[in-house]
C-alpha cells in the first residue's frame, strides 16, 4: 500500500526515539526499585521508580505500536496508536490543572517526601548521593531549614546521641570557600547547636523545598517552554498519525472502487464475446442448412432428369 513517504518516515523516526527512551526509562526505574532497600514513600503507587517503571511501560506499548502501525501501513494500528496518544495528552492537561488547583497539597506531599528521604539518607548511598547533589545543586539544607536533619538518627540533636554526627548535618551543606580543593566531611559537626545567624557564616540553612520552588518560578518560561515543546510535539505526531490514516483510507477506497469494476467488465466483456461466438455459430449453421438444401435440390433435380431421359429412351427403342 503506498503512502506518502514523508509522512510515513517521519512518523516513524519519532516513534522509534520515544521508543528508545521509554526503554530507557523503564532499565532506570527496574534499577532504582530493584537496587534500593526501602522506599522513601509511603504507598506504592507513589514511588518514583514504581512511577518512572509504569510510564516507561505505557511509552514503549504505544510508541511500538506506533511503529508498527506506521512501517507497515497498518489502518487499526494507526488508530489505535492516535487515539491513545489523544487520551495521554488530555490526561496531561487534567494534571496540569489539578496540580496548579491544588499546589498546597503538592508541596505539602514533597515535603514529607523528602522528610522520609532525610531519615533514610545513610540506608542507601544512592539516595545519599541524590540528597548531597540537590543541597549542593541549589544551595540549601534540609527541607525547611537545617535543623530537619534532627528527623535522621545519625544527626538527631539530643546529648545521649553516640553518633559522631549528632546535632550536624551532611558535608553538602557546607558552604566551600573559593579555591577549597579537599572536601572537608566533618564541616558540618555540631551547626544544629549554632543560632541562625552564626550558623548561616558555616552552611546553607535555608531549606530545599523552598529553594527549589523559587528555582521553579524564576526558571518559569525555560520550564513552560519544555513543556509546551513535548506539547507540541506530541500534537506533531498525533498530526502525522492522522494524516496517515487518510492517505490509507485514500488508498483503500480506490481499491475498493477499481477491483468490482473491472471483474463486472471481464464478465460483461465475456458475455458480449460468448453472445458473438454464438450468433456466428448459428450463421454458419444456417448457411450449412442452406448449401444442404442445394446440394438435396440438385440431387433431387439430377435424379429427376435421369429419370425423365430414361423414359425417352424407351419410348424411341418402343416407337
Amino acid at each position: 500500500m503506498r503512502t506518502t513517504h514523508i509522512a510515513k518516515y517521519c512518523l516513524f523516526v519519532s516513534c522509534y526515539i520515544f521508543w528508545v527512551a521509554s526503554g530507557l526509562m523503564i532499565a532506570v526505574g527496574l534499577y532504582a526499585k530493584l537496587s534500593s532497600e526501602k522506599s522513601i514513600v509511603d504507598s506504592f503507587v507513589t514511588d518514583p521508580s514504581v512511577i518512572l517503571i509504569a510510564v516507561g511501560i505505557l511509552m514503549f506499548a504505544i510508541t511500538f505500536i506506533g511503529c508498527m502501525g506506521a512501517l507497515r501501513d497498518m489502518h487499526t494500528l494507526l488508530k489505535i496508536f492516535a487515539y491513545m496518544l489523544v487520551i495521554v495528552l488530555i490526561l496531561q492537561f487534567v494534571a496540569a490543572v489539578l496540580g496548579f488547583m491544588f499546589s498546597g497539597m503538592v508541596l505539602e506531599k514533597a515535603a514529607s517526601v523528602m522528610t522520609k528521604a532525610i531519615t533514610r539518607y545513610r540506608d542507601d548511598l544512592d539516595l545519599q548521593n541524590f540528597i548531597d547533589y540537590i543541597q549542593k545543586k541549589f544551595e540549601c539544607c534540609g527541607v525547611n531549614t537545617y535543623t530537619d536533619w534532627s528527623q535522621n538518627i545519625y544527626f538527631f540533636c539530643v546529648d545521649n546521641n553516640p553518633s559522631l554526627e549528632s546535632c550536624g548535618v551532611p558535608y553538602s551543606c557546607c558552604i566551600r570557600e573559593k579555591g577549597e580543593n579537599v572536601i572537608n566531611t566533618m564541616c558540618g559537626y555540631e551547626t544544629q547547636r549554632l543560632k541562625r545567624w552564626d550558623a548561616e557564616d558555616r552552611i546553607f540553612v535555608d531549606g530545599c523545598l523552598d529553594k527549589i520552588v523559587s528555582w521553579g518560578r524564576v526558571n518559569l518560561l525555560f520550564l513552560g517552554g519544555l513543556a509546551t515543546g513535548l506539547i507540541i510535539l506530541e500534537l506533531f505526531i498525533i498530526f502525522l498519525a492522522f494524516v496517515l490514516i487518510y492517505e490509507i483510507n485514500i488508498v483503500m477506497k480506490r481499491r475498493k472502487s477499481t477491483v468490482p469494476i473491472t471483474t463486472t467488465q471481464k464478465k460483461i466483456d465475456g458475455g458480449e464475446m460468448f453472445l458473438r461466438e454464438m450468433k456466428c455459430i448459428e450463421k454458419e449453421f444456417e448457411n450449412e442448412l442452406e448449401y444442404m438444401e442445394v446440394e438435396e435440390r440438385e440431387e433431387t433435380f439430377v435424379r429427376q432428369r435421369g429419370y425423365m431421359a430414361a423414359i425417352e429412351c424407351e419410348y424411341h427403342e418402343q416407337s
